[in-house]
């Protein structure tokens, strides 16, 4: 009998063999357990290094704030562009605007009173509502 032919015979028995072994006496839990033991409890963490972070420059942040205002100009033009330009007589519909504040979070325990309010929003006007004066100042316990 030639090798291959023996080989060939012997294979299949043999995989039934350790199949029966390990799944039907129990064996792989046990291999298992003793691999774990030999590991011991204590478990490996990997901490890849995370970059620095560097503070930017004053000349780095005008550089940046530069970059948005060339992008905001040129978005500006691309909107008048795509509307055309003599509609609404030639008129900027864009000129002095600004862009919106960020969207509020509205998730629980993330926003704040006034997030996303510009810092240059008057507010309202309370004096308009024909109250007598110095109502606000006794409301406000001053």
């Amino acid at each position: 009998m030639k090798r291959a032919e023996l080989k060939k015979i012997l294979k299949p028995l043999i995989k039934e063999c350790i199949k029966e072994v390990i799944f039907e006496e129990g064996t792989l839990s046990t291999i298992i357990s003793e691999v774990m033991k030999g590991t011991g409890t204590r478990q490996v963490i990997k901490e890849e290094a995370r970059p620095s972070q560097r503070l930017e420059t004053n000349d780095e942040a005008k550089h940046r704030r530069q970059q948005h205002e060339k992008k905001l100009q040129h978005n500006r033009k691309k909107m008048l562009d795509s509307i055309g330009r003599d509609a609404y007589n030639g008129v900027d519909l864009f000129e002095g605007t600004k862009p919106m504040a960020a969207e509020r979070n509205s998730a629980a325990g993330g926003s704040k009173a006034l997030e996303g309010v510009s810092p240059n929003d008057p507010g309202v006007d309370l004096a308009g509502f024909g109250l007598p004066q110095g109502t606000w100042k006794k409301l406000a316990g001053s």
